[in-house]
């Protein structure tokens, strides 16, 4: 077997992808895999979403309008979010933050222009923004486990040496000179004159946590207390998986003075947060159901 700079390992398991790509041709154009798998992922999700609308009852004709709307919004937010938290490359390279084809998308910008664009949505309309954050939420976290075989193909958003189980080996001259860490260096390994590193796949682990999370949730979905309560979930049981995942990533995104990784902090902040909600509604619940035998009947005089 020749290995080459296109090969991917997964020496622990015992699989070897040759020829992985980052583009493939199309009539003389070249498009990005991670592109497309993007938008399969948006498809993907979107189709899911308008299952669970439909299955609980709910016009999936307003699901598939505010879909639309959110998608274009979302991938704004991503990248505005991308480009404000590396700032430092981008305000001597202002151009490239029009280049999308370059990458640099973050997946938190997508959710929170996402969920505002749902927001304002549900209040013209007048509709219920916890049913419709529920019922969105399952196919938000299905894009996301499709989207990020997106990393996979650009050899991108993995983390630090390891010889784990799941261990993934890049060549070393196709991935980002300011990713590689000096552990992996000293670990490097040599193939067929090809230098390899060995890292996390923490865009693997995102995926299989995400796969948990979407069957916990669409499991949930009948049997919440009230509305909003899966997407609660979504945020605690998402952010609790991406605190973790991010702190072994190479490539983190920074708060500026204090070092700390942005999206580790916003994962904490939020799944700590949606867990107190729920805690909170659950008990408040609780205290009415115990309240209403106690309360004595209207007089009919």
């Amino acid at each position: 077997m020749n290995l080459s700079e296109k090969t991917v390992c997964f020496p622990n398991l015992g699989l070897t992808f040759q020829n992985v790509g980052k583009t493939i041709d199309i009539f003389g154009y070249e498009i990005a895999y991670y592109g497309i798998i993007i938008a399969l992922a948006m498809a993907c999700g979107i189709a899911l979403l308008l299952h669970v609308a439909k299955k609980t009852g709910q016009d999936d004709d307003q699901y598939f309008d505010v879909s639309l709307i959110t998608i274009i919004i979302a991938l704004l937010g991503a990248r505005i979010y991308y480009v404000v938290f590396s700032w430092e490359y981008y305000k001597d390279n202002l151009w490239e933050i029009l280049n999308f084809r370059g990458g640099g998308l973050a997946i938190y910008g997508g959710v929170i222009a996402g969920m505002l664009t749902v927001w304002i949505y549900t209040r013209v309309k007048k509709r219920n923004f916890g049913q419709f954050a529920d019922t969105i939420c399952v196919g938000l976290v299905l894009g996301q486990i499709i989207g990020r075989w997106g990393n996979f193909f650009n050899r991108e958003a993995f983390g630090g040496y390891t010889d784990n189980l799941l261990a993934m080996a890049l060549p070393k001259e196709a991935v980002r000179a300011g990713e590689i860490t000096q552990e992996m260096l000293e670990h490097i390994k040599v193939a067929d004159g090809v230098e390899f590193i060995q890292v996390h796949p923490t865009f693997l682990y995102e995926s299989l946590w995400n796969l948990a999370l979407l069957f916990f949730l669409l499991w949930f979905t009948s049997r919440k207390h009230f509305h909003g309560e899966v997407f609660l979930l979504y945020l605690t049981g998402y952010g609790i998986g991406r605190a973790w995942i991010e702190g072994l990533r190479t490539d983190q995104l920074l708060l500026p003075v204090i070092g700390i990784p942005v999206s580790q902090a916003l994962s904490i902040l939020l799944a700590v947060t949606s867990a107190l909600i729920i805690a909170v509604r659950r008990r408040r619940e609780r205290n009415q159901k115990k309240d209403e035998p106690n309360r004595k009947p209207e007089s009919t005089d």
